[in-house]
C-alpha cells in the first residue's frame, strides 16, 4: 500500500520532494489534512498555524535549485514552550495564555535556515512538569494507540503528533526524560542531546541544569537529521558547550552495551517489559554487539536527587510570573492579593505543588539537608557514569518501567515520579540518551509501544541514532 505523504520520514520526504513525485505545497496539505481530522480526538496541537505561503514557496524554490538540506520544505511540529516569533507560546498554561513571542529561539532560527516549515505548537504538561500530558491547563493529549491512555509526557502532544502522522518530525524539551517518555509510550524516537549540545535561548525555563531540546522522530536516523540542524555552541546561551569540547566518538561495528541488571529487576518493572529488554538485547548480540554486566550503586539515590533538584530550579524559575511583569495579571485589594491570586489562578495544581516543595527545599533550615546534598549526589553520579563508561560505550535500560498507562491511573504523584526512574540519570549526568521502539506489549487488547533506552558519553549522539538504528532492523 503506498504511504500519503504525512506518513514518511523525512528521508523519505527528501527523497520525493527531489524526484517531483509531490511538492512541499501537497506535504504541507497533506500534513495540515491529517493534523486537522484526528486532532480534535487527540488534542496533541494546541493550535494549528495558518499556511505560510511565502516560506512554502521558498522552500520549494531552493528545493528546485537543488538545495541539500535534507529539512527543506519539512513540517514540524514544535512543542509550546519554544518561542517562534509572532506566535503563542503558553508552555500549556494559562499563566502565559495570551504570551506571544517577540522573538525566535535558537532552534527555530536554525530550524528557519534550514527551510523548515511550522505546522503548530504541541501540547504538554504545564511548565513541562509532569510525565503523562494530563497537567496541561488546556486538556490531556491522548495516545495514538488507545486513545484510553496518556501520551506521555512532558512532550506528550509532539509525540502524539509524530506517532499519528500530523507531522514529519517534532521538537520536545527533556527535563527529567520528557523526550524520552513519550517516545516510548507512543512507538516513536525521541532523543536527548548532551547538555549545552542544543541551545536552550528562547526556551520557557522549567529545571535550568536539565532541560535541553531534543527531536521526535519516526526513525534513528532522521532523529540524527533534526539534530544535526539544531546543535552547536551559541553565545546567546551561558549554558551553552563550545564545538569541540568533548572528542568526537567513532561508531564502531561492534559496541560493547552495559546493562545495569540490578536496576532493570528492581520492583515496578512490568515482566513482559522485562521480556521484550532481554530479548531485544540478545538480538543485538547477533549483530556482533557485546553485552556487559556493569553496576553503578549510585543511582540509587538518583530519582530523589532529581526530584530535589528540580523542585528547586522550578520554585526559582517560576518566580517571575507575578502578575506584575508579565503573564495572568488578577487584581485582588492588596498587592499581596495580587500576587496570591494571580499565580493560584494562573498555575495548575502540579506547578503549585513543585513551587511549594521548591522553596522548602531552599529555604535557611532545610537547603544543607536536601538541595546541597542532591546536588553532590548528581556529582557523584556523573563520576560513575563516566567511570562505566571505560568498559561499555553505551548503558541500556528500558525506556519506561511500563506501557503508557491509562488516564487518571497514576493520580498519586509519587507514583507518576516513579515512572522517571530509568531516565533521569541522563539529565542528572548532562549525558545524551535515546529512546527507540523495541516492540510492544499487549494490555486489554491494545498493543503499546516500549522503548528501549541508551545512555552514551558526552556528544556521543552518533553512537546512539547508530545503535537505534541497528534496533529498529533487528
Amino acid at each position: 500500500m503506498t504511504k500519503r505523504p504525512n506518513e514518511l520520514t523525512i528521508e523519505e520526504v527528501a527523497r520525493a520532494l527531489r524526484a517531483r513525485e509531490f511538492s512541499v505545497r501537497e506535504l504541507w496539505d497533506a500534513c495540515a489534512e491529517a493534523a486537522q481530522e484526528k486532532n480534535p480526538e487527540l488534542n496533541a496541537y494546541l493550535e494549528l498555524f495558518e499556511a505560510d505561503d511565502a516560506a512554502i514557496a521558498a522552500a520549494q524554490k531552493r528545493i528546485d535549485e537543488n538545495d541539500s538540506s535534507l529539512l527543506c520544505g519539512i513540517p514540524l511540529a514544535i512543542k509550546d514552550n519554544i518561542l517562534i516569533e509572532g506566535k503563542i507560546a503558553s508552555a500549556a498554561s494559562q499563566m502565559l495564555s495570551n504570551y506571544r513571542a517577540t522573538y525566535d529561539a535558537t532552534v527555530i532560527q536554525k530550524l528557519k535556515a534550514a527551510g523548515a516549515l511550522f505546522l503548530g505548537r504541541t501540547n504538554m504538561d504545564e511548565f513541562a512538569l509532569g510525565g503523562s500530558t494530563e497537567n496541561s491547563a488546556f486538556g490531556p493529549t491522548r495516545n495514538p494507540h488507545d486513545t484510553s491512555r496518556v501520551s506521555g509526557g512532558t512532550s506528550g502532544g509532539s509525540a502524539a503528533a509524530v506517532a499519528a502522522h500530523l507531522c514529519i518530525a517534532a521538537l520536545g524539551t527533556d527535563t527529567g526524560g520528557s523526550v524520552r517518555n513519550p517516545a516510548s509510550f507512543c512507538g516513536v524516537v525521541g532523543l536527548k542531546p548532551t547538555y549545552g549540545g542544543v541551545s536552550r535561548s528562547g526556551i520557557i525555563a522549567a529545571a535550568s541544569s536539565f532541560d535541553q531540546v531534543g527531536p521526535l522522530a519516526k526513525t534513528s536516523e532522521d532523529a540524527r537529521i533534526l539534530y544535526d540542524a539544531i546543535h552547536g555552541h551559541d553565545p546567546m546561551d551561558a549554558t551553552s558547550i563550545p564545538d569541540g569540547l568533548y572528542a568526537p566518538r567513532a561508531v564502531g561495528e561492534k559496541l560493547r552495551i552495559g546493562v545495569l541488571k540490578t536496576l532493570v529487576s528492581k520492583e515496578g518493572v512490568d515482566e513482559d517489559v522485562r521480556a521484550l529488554f532481554s530479548a531485544t538485547l540478545e538480538k543485538l548480540t547477533t549483530l556482533g554487539h557485546t553485552l556487559v554486566d556493569i553496576e553503578i550503586p549510585e543511582v540509587d539515590p538518583a530519582l530523589a536527587a532529581y526530584y530535589i533538584i528540580n523542585f528547586a530550579e522550578v520554585s526559582t524559575n517560576l518566580a517571575r510570573f507575578d502578575g506584575i511583569r508579565y503573564g495572568r495579571a488578577v487584581r485582588g485589594d492588596t498587592l499581596l492579593d495580587d500576587y496570591v491570586r494571580s499565580r493560584s489562578e494562573g498555575f495548575g495544581p502540579e506547578t503549585r505543588r513543585r513551587i511549594l516543595l521548591g522553596t522548602y527545599v531552599l529555604s535557611s533550615g532545610y537547603i544543607d539537608a536536601y538541595y546541597r546534598k542532591a546536588d553532590t549526589a548528581r556529582g557523584v553520579l556523573r563520576q560513575a557514569f563516566e567511570k562505566a563508561f571505560d568498559t561499555c560505550d553505551v548503558i541500556a535500560t528500558p525506556t519506561m518501567p511500563t506501557p503508557a498507562f491509562k488516564m487518571g491511573e497514576k493520580s498519586d504523584p509519587l507514583a507518576m515520579y516513579l515512572e522517571d526512574i530509568f531516565t533521569v540519570t541522563a539529565n542528572l549526568t548532562g549525558m545524551p540518551a535515546i529512546s527507540v521502539s523495541m516492540g510492544s506489549v499487549e494490555r486489554e487488547g491494545s498493543k503499546l509501544p516500549v522503548g528501549m533506552h541508551f545512555t552514551a558519553p558526552h556528544q556521543a549522539e552518533n553512537v546512539l541514532c547508530a545503535l537505534g538504528a541497528a534496533v529498529e532492523k533487528a
